[in-house]
């Protein structure tokens, strides 16, 4: 079992930045490779972005490439989602999650949720105009 907490949510203006955190307990961290996903109100979970269990390879959706980061510190068992000039479409409930351990996840995959077999709480995210 892995336990995930994310923080870092909250209020932030129109072109505002923040950062998520997602804290993992449990078993090793490191052997899984993480995503983050979020769910808009009255909208579907969608993929944001995702990361290797080594931090090498990273991914993202599309729409969102160049204003999210995502990257990991193994050392400290601690995801992130670094959010820079957020638009309202940004609000959301965003969630990390965790898969993988001891199997490869094709690239493409790893932007299915279903993939996925651990996954926090989730923490708030509102953009204001």
């Amino acid at each position: 079992q892995v336990q995930l907490v994310e923080s870092g949510g909250g209020l932030v203006q129109a072109g505002g930045s923040l950062r998520l955190s997602c804290a993992a307990s449990g078993r090793t961290f490191s052997r899984y490779d993480m995503g983050w996903f979020r769910q808009g109100p009255g909208k579907e979970r969608e993929f944001v972005a995702a990361i290797r269990w080594s931090g090498g390879s990273t991914y993202y959706a599309d729409s969102l490439k160049g204003r999210f980061t995502i990257s990991r510190d193994n050392t400290k068992n601690t995801g992130f989602l670094k959010m820079n000039s957020l638009k309202p479409e940004d609000t959301a409930v965003y969630y990390c999650a965790a898969t993988g351990s001891g199997r490869w996840i094709p690239n493409e995959r790893l932007r299915i949720r279903n993939v996925y077999d651990y996954w926090g709480q989730g923490t708030q995210v509102t953009v204001s105009s």
